[in-house]
């Protein structure tokens, strides 16, 4: 079994219409765990990124949300366009990308 330097949760929980709450499915985190996915085997990480999905994170207004371990790194608001620079500057370079870290965390 390899020994992944991340494993990575993406929120791909989908609430009724109409909830107060809303999802992170809702605000496109499937796009963003494609591009994860799509990331991590163009960029070879097969071996040191581990990506899983996960129902409801938490922070559901500030969605699609992500959460890298074991950094306890929190992302919100991520889109499939921020997977390339979360992939390069995380991932790879070992630095959080400031801008798409969830308020408070």
């Amino acid at each position: 079994m390899p020994d992944w330097k991340h494993h990575v949760f993406v929120c791909t929980n989908k609430r009724p219409p109409g909830h107060p709450k809303g999802s992170c499915a809702d605000r496109g985190c499937n796009e963003v765990r494609l591009a994860i996915s799509e990331a991590i085997e163009s960029k070879e990480l097969y071996e040191q990124v581990k990506l899983n999905t996960s129902d409801c994170l938490g922070p559901c207004r500030q969605g699609p949300c992500m959460v890298v371990y074991p950094e306890n790194v929190w992302y919100a608001g991520v889109t499939a366009a921020d997977v390339a620079e979360i992939v390069q500057s995380h991932f790879i370079d070992g630095q959080p990308v400031a801008r798409l870290l969830l308020p408070g965390s």
